[in-house]
């Protein structure tokens, strides 16, 4: 994705075949869509994707699909941070490896490649921001990696890796992270699934879009709510892990948001995307 024109936002595929109204007068809670602000009261309620608290929505307005009482900054640093909610889902799956499906799942993650490939091959070089970097390890030389993350944990291991590499680390979200980086000083920036973790969606694209040079590139990959993998495993589909994936795009919604941020947008995986990819 390059900087250019921007793009108006259209309707994306919700969940449709899970969508339930709230009675009149009953509100879902106070999360307004993250995408174009439509009030949370009035989202459609997709009861059958809740997890115990957790509560997913969708847009009425934009069809965007959201978790509707994420938790605060602080909780998701701390009790709920994103290398606990995964080991937990981790060890559940591999616990389910004796489910047919779970076994079908785990064959054909064989086949997928090493996920760090894309980066690797689109942001080759110069110094490059990771935005929600974890352990720092995606982005290879000879490129030089800055990492935003505010995963405390990770965010210790991706110091001394980064540093190590010449690089360098910042420990904030990723709105934050990016409104502080040096403006046309980056050759590109790299969001690995991370969009899904921001309550605060919008101002992290916005945010990087100032960070590169004019002709620098964003590469987004975010889970892929519309794939044919979500709609076969519907509520267990590996991409709702509540409540560090506050977000769920679909092709269509990632690149509107990422058009809404003055990005040109270029899907790598286009004959995949709406069929078997999860990304």
């Amino acid at each position: 994705m390059a900087p250019g024109g921007a793009a108006p936002p259209t309707p994306v595929a919700p969940l449709r075949h899970a969508e339930r109204s709230l009675p009149d007068g009953v509100a879902s809670n106070s999360r307004n869509c993250p995408i174009c602000g439509e009030s949370g009261h009035a989202a459609l309620r997709l009861t059958g994707y809740d997890h115990g608290d957790w509560k997913l929505g969708c847009c009425r307005n934009c069809r965007f699909v959201f978790l509707l009482n994420p938790p605060d900054t602080e909780e998701s640093v701390d009790e709920l941070a994103f290398e606990r909610t995964f080991m937990t889902r981790k060890a559940q799956r591999k616990s389910a490896l004796r489910n047919p499906a779970a076994r079908v799942r785990a064959f054909l993650a064989r086949f997928r490649g090493h996920r760090s490939d894309p980066p690797t091959r689109f942001l080759s070089s110069g110094n490059v921001p990771d935005v929600g970097c974890g352990a720092g390890q995606r982005i290879q030389p000879p490129a030089v990696p800055c990492g935003i993350e505010i995963s405390r944990h990770p965010f210790g291991i991706a110091d001394r890796n980064m540093r190590a590499r010449g690089g360098y680390r910042v420990h904030a979200s990723g709105s934050e992270g990016t409104a502080g980086l040096g403006e046309h000083h980056f050759d590109g920036v790299l969001m690995h699934s991370h969009p899904g973790h921001e309550v605060d969606v919008l101002p992290v694209p916005r945010g990087a879009h100032r960070c590169p040079e004019p002709d620098g590139r964003l590469f987004l990959r975010v889970p892929n709510c519309a794939s044919v993998n979500r709609r076969v495993f519907g509520r267990k589909w590996c991409g709702f892990r509540y409540p560090d994936h506050a977000d769920h795009f679909t092709p269509e919604s990632s690149g509107n948001t990422a058009a809404g941020a003055s990005f040109r947008v270029r899907i790598l995986n286009r004959l995949r995307r709406n069929f078997i990819s999860i990304n």
